[in-house]
């Protein structure tokens, strides 16, 4: 069996996350990507924590699998190499700020005039028009502004010491999804009409698209003291029958989730209980209330007895994991939910598998993540340019090898010379006060 996506090729000119993520879920679907990284590299390479090769894990995850070729775009022959490149290519997935590449000359429309087959897709905090195109965005200011970080602080008020943003990038994430879900969308309407096109994907745009109380925050609904039926923040957390932290994302204060509690717990009597008799009450007593079920909860021998009976009332409970434990559980054994690749330094990395499984497909395997450039001799020659070519190009500076690597070194060794005068500094310090 072949994969979804065999025989498309990609070229990825991004960084970071948005757009690496894009190209990785095309490659796990089976297409051809080929990173082009700039000669200062992906900064994600430079993640804590740090490999001395440049290859951090949190690069891998996002790049493991692209070949990879870094080139200066400031010069006229490395964009002759991008432009071979490009020429070949299907998809071409960016996350600049608007008109960064267009001022290397690498703006849709040039592009097109070469190759008009290709799909040129654009990532961005506001998309490349409009009055917010040049801002700066980054995940955290994307989600400030589009009302998730105001979200969090109206559901979780006065328990938040300290205005606090999310822990995780989901306006990146989100936005590399969509961005391939427009990806495929374009390859069909390609196999139309023989024509590619370019797709611009707000960063923004799409955290209001994905928000799913949406339709409260733009009509101004206001559920008072009742709140949504299904909004994991209103769910409780409990201590299980052998000391499993779990949550339920079901609502002890909604009127209509409160009563599926009550046929769970067997206990009619809370519907008339003078503490619990409105969703009111139930917000001003719910530490009372937590406290009802947190005993019915201990009165279960185990977890998979109690989950069977908050099944029956509808009712989803989780247990409060890391990563690893569920990596580690008999599901993600069945699933195949994780993989493993190679940190280029004789360890490995543990990443996450592919979220999909196809009856009438093969996933191609995960490959290994590469060094900056470390491609750069096989891809010119399957473009075409000769020994003598790839020479003078790695010569001039148009094909950069693992600046990263050599920048880190560089660093470290600035560091430990330090670290070495400065225990220098402390033992003379030391020798002086003895002869004190």
């Amino acid at each position: 069996m072949t994969s979804p996506l065999e025989g498309i090729k990609v070229v990825d000119f991004s960084r970071v996350l948005a757009g690496p993520l894009c190209g990785k879920t095309l490659q796990d679907l089976g297409a051809d990507v080929t990173k082009i990284e700039p000669p200062r590299g992906d900064v994600s390479r430079l993640a804590a924590p740090i490999n001395p090769n440049g290859v951090t894990g949190y690069y891998a995850q996002q790049n493991a699998g692209k070949r990879n070729i870094s080139i200066d775009l400031n010069k006229s022959d490395a964009k002759e190499i991008a432009y071979r490149l490009i020429d070949q290519a299907d998809i071409l997935v960016e996350n600049f700020r608007p008109g960064t590449l267009a001022s290397f000359g690498f703006d849709y429309d040039s592009l097109k005039a070469r190759n008009p087959r290709l799909i040129y897709v654009s990532i961005s905090g506001y998309g490349q028009g409009g009055p917010w195109r040049g801002r700066m965005a980054y995940a955290p200011t994307v989600q400030a502004e589009a009302g998730f970080t105001h979200h969090s602080f109206r559901h979780f008020g006065d328990n938040l010491k300290n205005p606090q943003t999310d822990a995780l990038s989901h306006a990146d994430v989100y936005a590399g999804l969509q961005a391939t879900i427009a990806v495929l969308a374009a390859l069909q309407q390609r196999e139309r009409t023989g024509k590619g096109q370019h797709i611009d994907v707000s960063m923004a745009a799409t955290l209001m698209a994905i928000n799913e109380h949406a339709h409260m925050d733009l009509n101004g609904l206001d559920p008072g003291d009742d709140p949504a039926i299904l909004g994991a923040t209103d769910g409780s957390f409990f201590t299980g029958p052998n000391g499993e932290q779990f949550m339920s994302a079901i609502s002890l204060v909604n009127a209509i989730t409160f009563s599926w509690f009550v046929a769970a717990m067997r206990r009619p009597d809370l519907m008339s209980d003078a503490r619990f008799r409105s969703s009111a009450l139930r917000r001003t007593n719910i530490q009372e209330l937590q406290d009802v079920v947190q005993r019915w909860i201990w009165t279960f021998p185990d977890m998979a007895t109690l989950d069977a009976q908050f099944d029956e009332a509808k009712i989803a409970i989780g247990e409060v994991r890391t990563m690893e434990h569920l990596a580690d559980s008999e599901w993600a054994e069945y699933w195949g939910a994780t993989c493993r690749v190679p940190d280029r330094q004789g360890g490995e990395y543990r990443l996450p598998g592919p979220p999909w499984k196809f009856s009438e497909a093969e996933l191609p395997a995960v490959g290994a993540p590469s060094e900056q450039g470390e491609q750069n001799e096989s891809i010119c020659k399957e473009l075409g340019f000769s020994e003598a070519e790839i020479t003078a190009l790695t010569a001039g500076g148009s094909l950069v090898g693992n600046f990263t690597a050599q920048m880190i070194a560089m660093v470290s060794a600035q560091l430990a010379a330090k670290e070495r005068q400065f225990s220098t500094e402390i033992d003379e310090e030391g020798a002086h006060e003895s002869l004190d």
